[in-house]
Order: structure tokens, then C-alpha cells, then sequence
């Protein structure tokens, strides 16, 4: 019998990661060496007390459904962090848990958006926003906000880009790709123009919240303006500070008639995320946050090690994060040019395989965050990897010739 594909199914496109992290695990398989820097997951190990603590739950019972909007435990914990970091209060019934940041994200757009709504995504993304929106019916609007304004949204290109069927800004900082971070100034300003507009609602990709360097700190609309809040989702989880990517837990905050639309779809969809790694979620909220400390330092040195790496490739340049564990580099200098085999180099995506073919290093094209002319590096890696994969695109820049 022939599959009959749902029509919105052609407007969207595997994700660009799964699908590198997928070929580099058949690249390995196959017994090439691969130092993969495509990776967008912390390299070190959950810290022991959070996996002691789902060791306590499954050996305690904890095995079995939950709320659908999570646990007590949990969604106090996420409460208190909220007061305790962001000093923004919210009561239960505005807080829902999900499996992952990313599932929370699909729910809110898939709560709110109907045809011909649009969506304001800064680009450089997260590659999922624009196809998430897509298969919501709704449009992606991009604005450009390229390395000359800090890879961030300035407050004239939003006011330029939200119209009528504006329904949600979505903003991420710490960013990915760019790592670059919003600093109160410029939310100072975004906010000026979000209150003129109270038709447009702001979700916020905090992430990589705890992932700052040199001193910077986060800040989200609502700190800024709390008239905000009533149109304001704050999306996070534990997923990148505290090395649980596959622990998959997410949480939102926001207004209460929104929460109880997504908890809504999340009963007709997942029911409910993992007790066990709830209960684990709960130590990692509520628990010693030395980790985060340790685990943020470690990222700057790494980040650090690799910008002094690439900045000596010619055809290479870099801006600094100063955020997230991306760098985010112009790779112009290298488009045009010719590999050992002949083939030139007429995009930033041929320039990430050329990396894979020749040196054995996986980047993500920039392309696919929106951005062309440009790569992801991970450096949430070991300095090792760091050091040993620069090295080899050294030597296959090198080896590029110009036409």
C-alpha cells in the first residue's frame, strides 16, 4: 500500500544537527576518525548527585506516571529557581514540564498560531524555529541581524518587521549559533517596542541561560518590562547546564491560559515527561550549582583554546561569543577556492563537507542557521578534540588553492 504524506510534510526539512550528528556516527562506524565538532551537547557526564537522585527515585517506586504538567516537586523547584535567579514569580498553574525545551516550544506554537500568522526569528536561529512555525501553518519572518549588529535583533529592525498578523517574537540569548547575549541595553530597547504592540506575544529561548563569560549576565524582557509577562513565554530546561540532553526535561513559563492550552496538547501527545528524570531534574535545580560554575569556566577556557586556534587559519574569522558553547565564524575568505581535487568551494556548505572529507572534522553550514557564509564549531568538547581538529583544518586550508 502506498504511504499518502500529509501535505504540510513538503514544507519542512529534517533538522541540520540530527542529521550531521547521524552521519557522523556512520562515518565512525565505518572506521574514520572524526572529531566532531557539530555536536550542540555538553562533553562531560551528568554530575553524580543528579544521577543519585534518579537512582533513589527508581529504586524508591518513582516509576510511574506523573501530573501532566509535572511533578509538585519539580515545578516548585522550577518556581523557586525563577525567583531565586530571575527574581520573576509565577504560581503553579503557569508552569508546565515537558521533554524538552524543543517540545515546549512546538506546543505554544501549535496552541496559538493559525494561517497566514507570522513569526519574527532573528537570524542567525536555532534551526528548528522556521520549520516548527511552517508546520503550524503560520509564516517565519526572518530579519537578517548579521555580525555588523552583533548577530542580534536591533529595536528598528523589529518595529520594521512586526505588521498585523504578527504573533510571536521569537528571541534567544544566550544565542545559538552566534553565542552571542543580549546585554540590558539592548533588551531595554526590544521591550520600548514590544509595549506598543500588545498584539505580539515574545517567546524566550533560555537555554543557555547559565552559559555567559567574562563577567556578562542574562537578562529576559520581563525583568525589563513586567508589563510583559502577561504576553511572554520563558522557555528553558536542564538540559545544557547541567549535562542532561538525553534526560530530555524542559520547562515553560508563561501566562496561564497559554500553559493550560499546551498542557492541553501535551496529554493528547507525550502525557507526561519521565518521573525518573523529573526527580532528577529536581536535584539539578535545587542542588549544589558548583557544576554550573565549573562546567561554565571550563567552556570559556575551551572557547578561548579554539578562537586562538581558528584565528590563525587564513580564510577564517571570528567573532567572540559571549555565550552558549558556539563559535559562529565567517568562512567568506575560503568561498571561491579550489580543493586539491578541483572542486571549488561556492558556499559555506561545501566548505563544512570539504572540512568532513579532507580533515575528518564536522562543522554545521551556517546556512542552515540562516546565515550563509559562515560555520558552527562546537567547543563543548575536550581541549584534545580542540586542538587536534584546528589543527587539521589548518592543514586542508592550507592545501586550498585560489582560482
Amino acid at each position: 500500500m502506498q504511504l499518502i504524506e500529509a501535505a504540510r510534510m513538503s514544507a519542512i526539512k529534517p533538522s541540520p544537527s540530527i542529521l550531521a550528528k547521524q552521519k557522523v556516527t556512520e562515518l565512525r562506524a565505518a572506521g574514520r576518525d572524526i572529531i566532531d565538532f557539530s555536536i550542540g551537547e555538553p562533553f562531560e557526564p551528568t554530575p553524580p548527585h543528579i544521577v543519585q537522585a534518579a537512582l533513589d527515585a527508581m529504586n524508591g517506586g518513582d516509576t510511574h506516571y506523573t501530573s501532566t504538567t509535572g511533578t509538585p516537586a519539580l515545578r516548585r523547584a522550577v518556581r523557586s529557581k525563577l525567583e531565586r535567579e530571575n527574581r520573576l514569580l509565577y504560581a503553579d498553574d503557569q508552569i508546565l514540564v515537558g521533554i524538552g525545551a524543543k517540545q515546549l516550544i512546538f506546543e505554544a506554537f501549535a496552541a496559538t498560531l493559525n494561517a497566514d500568522d507570522e513569526v519574527i526569528i532573528p537570524a542567525p536561529y536555532w534551526v528548528s524555529y522556521p520549520d516548527m512555525v511552517t508546520l503550524n501553518g503560520a509564516a517565519p519572518i526572518i530579519v537578517p541581524c548579521p555580525e555588523a549588529v552583533g548577530f542580534k535583533l536591533t529595536a528598528a529592525a523589529l518595529e520594521a518587521a512586526i505588521t498585523p498578523r504578527t504573533r510571536w517574537l521569537v528571541l534567544n540569548s544566550p544565542n545559538n549559533p552566534s553565542g552571542a547575549v543580549y546585554s540590558r541595553r539592548e533588551m531595554e530597547e526590544l521591550a520600548g517596542v514590544l509595549v506598543r504592540y500588545p498584539h505580539v506575544w515574545v517567546l524566550t529561548d533560555e537555554i543557555y541561560e547559565h552559559l555567559i563569560y567574562g563577567g556578562g549576565a542574562h537578562i529576559n524582557p520581563v525583568q525589563i518590562e513586567p508589563a510583559l509577562a502577561e504576553r511572554t513565554l520563558i522557555i528553558n530546561g536542564v538540559s545544557k547546564a547541567y549535562a542532561m540532553t538525553g534526560w530530555r526535561i524542559g520547562y515553560a513559563a508563561g501566562p496561564k491560559p497559554l500553559i493550560s492550552l499546551m498542557t492541553t496538547l501535551v496529554g493528547q501527545s507525550t502525557t507526561c515527561p519521565s518521573s525518573i528524570s523529573q526527580a532528577a531534574a529536581v536535584a539539578a535545580l535545587t542542588g549544589d550549582q558548583a557544576c554550573v560554575r565549573i562546567a561554565t569556566s571550563s567552556y570559556e577556557q575551551r572557547r578561548d583554546q579554539m578562537l586562538a586556534k581558528l584565528e590563525g587559519i587564513p580564510g577564517i574569522r571570528c567573532t567572540v561569543p559571549n555565550g552558549a558553547f558556539y563559535l559562529f565564524p565567517s568562512v567568506a575568505g575560503l568561498i571561491g577556492k579550489r580543493t586539491p581535487t578541483g572542486r571549488v568551494l561556492q558556499t559555506d556548505l561545501d566548505v563544512s563537507l570539504y572540512f568532513l572529507e579532507a580533515a575528518g572534522v564536522a562543522v554545521l553550514d551556517g546556512t542552515a542557521y540562516g546565515m550563509p557564509s559562515h560555520l558552527r564549531f562546537s567547543f563543548a568538547t575536550s581541549i584534545e578534540a580542540i586542538e587536534m581538529g584546528c589543527e587539521r583544518l589548518h592543514m586542508a586550508c592550507a592545501e586550498l588553492r585560489v582560482l
